[in-house]
């Protein structure tokens, strides 16, 4: 196997564009030609401790959560330790690669397995509740950026037609030449100079016709209204093309809203939370009078660009990893209470899960999760 066919076999299962756009993630160290020669070693950061079990464990690639590459290196060095940990990765031919929000956003990702734990749920995969994203991933086909829609006399509809599929209109997924029609009344009056297939010049006209739309990328467009206009039987044909917006997707995105089947107190969400994570300790604020909660808004690691959204869609508690003392401030005033169970303790755990879901991918692979990669805190 090459580090390129590991990259997408990884992708498959973590889609690179579900990433927030200011994310860094993706192959950052490696050569996308060379061979795959050790075991893959997954780890939430990139440490000095962690690059060591990987040379003693001759790991081929390294697969970090948080993107060791973040904001930009003037020089690749062994002077500081995060110019090391690269430089260490390149030295020994280790890839290094991140899927960081990505892997918070897919269905079954690190938000949705924080919303098993916080549901009382005792089965992987299953949530007790309804689960949803906070902000929706929106996406767009690719051949369906545009819509074309022209009006044609019923009889030319088909060349028409087929002569847009064969610029590359009317793909929608795995169907070609996708088009709809629907009867109408066209009315328009040649002027002077005009050449009408239909109808005299200075004489208001009425034919019936049939609109027809059919959607296209943006790339195929050109050709498109180029072969409308050659095979249209009009001398100026009507048309309009229309920007289509991305679709959201449900169960993808940042964050989550969770909807509790059984409403539960905060303390005792937080001991669900603490269980589920097995770390020693949480913290929690309260808003107002402690009762049972049923909505949630959920975010591994640092929350607070979703706390407000949180609260404006309903959630009577926001889990987080860390937030900064004015935001939980600001979350308690506003009547939303907060759980902060330690921004990587709300990640590390899923790990021996995103472990499973690679091994169904990659075949005759070891698939290792780091034992150097720890809580660098320590609770005295």
């Amino acid at each position: 196997m090459l580090i390129g066919d590991m990259v997408g076999l990884v992708e498959r299962v973590v889609p690179p564009t579900y990433a927030e756009p200011w994310d860094k993630v993706g192959l950052l160290v490696g050569q996308r030609d060379r061979a795959l020669a050790g075991p893959i070693l997954l780890t939430i950061d990139l440490t000095e401790g962690v690059i060591e079990e990987a040379a003693k464990i001759k790991a081929g690639a390294i697969i970090a959560y948080h993107p060791p590459i973040f904001e930009s290196l003037s020089r690749v060095t062994t002077d500081t330790p995060r110019q090391r940990v690269i430089f260490h990765a390149i030295e020994r031919g280790i890839a290094v690669y991140s899927p960081h929000t990505a892997l918070d956003a897919i269905k079954g990702g690190i938000a949705d397995w924080l919303c098993e734990g916080l549901s009382g749920s005792t089965t992987p995969g299953r949530i007790m509740g309804d689960s949803r994203a906070l902000n929706f991933h929106r996406e767009k086909s690719p051949t369906q950026e545009v819509k074309i829609v022209t009006f044609i006399p019923a009889t030319e509809v088909d060349k028409v037609r087929d002569a847009l599929a064969s610029a590359g209109a009317g793909i929608i997924g795995k169907y070609q030449a996708c088009a709809f029609t629907i009867e109408g009344e066209g009315m328009f009056m040649p002027g002077d100079g005009a050449s009408p297939k239909i109808g005299q010049i200075g004489r208001h006209e009425r034919v019936a016709e049939r609109r027809l739309e059919m959607v296209c990328s943006k790339k195929a467009l050109p050709l498109a209204m180029q072969m409308l206009r050659q095979f249209h039987p009009y001398e100026e044909p009507a048309v309009d093309v229309y920007d289509l917006v991305p679709l959201p997707k449900r169960n993808v995105g940042a964050g989550r809203r969770l909807a509790l089947d059984q409403p539960a107190s905060v303390p005792e969400i937080a001991a669900r939370l603490k269980r589920f994570l097995g770390v020693d300790r949480v913290q929690y604020a309260i808003a107002g009078k402690s009762g049972p909660i049923s909505r949630v808004g959920v975010v591994p690691g640092a929350g607070a660009s979703l706390s407000r959204q949180a609260r404006e869609e309903g959630c009577d508690l926001f889990v987080t990893g860390e937030l900064k003392h004015h935001d939980i401030l600001g979350a308690l005033n506003s009547g939303m209470s907060v759980l902060l169970a330690g921004h990587t303790a709300t990640e590390r755990g899923y790990l021996t899960r995103f472990k499973v879901l690679l091994e169904k991918e990659i075949a005759g692979t070891p698939i290792v999760v780091s034992s150097a990669d720890v809580e660098i805190l320590t609770n005295a």
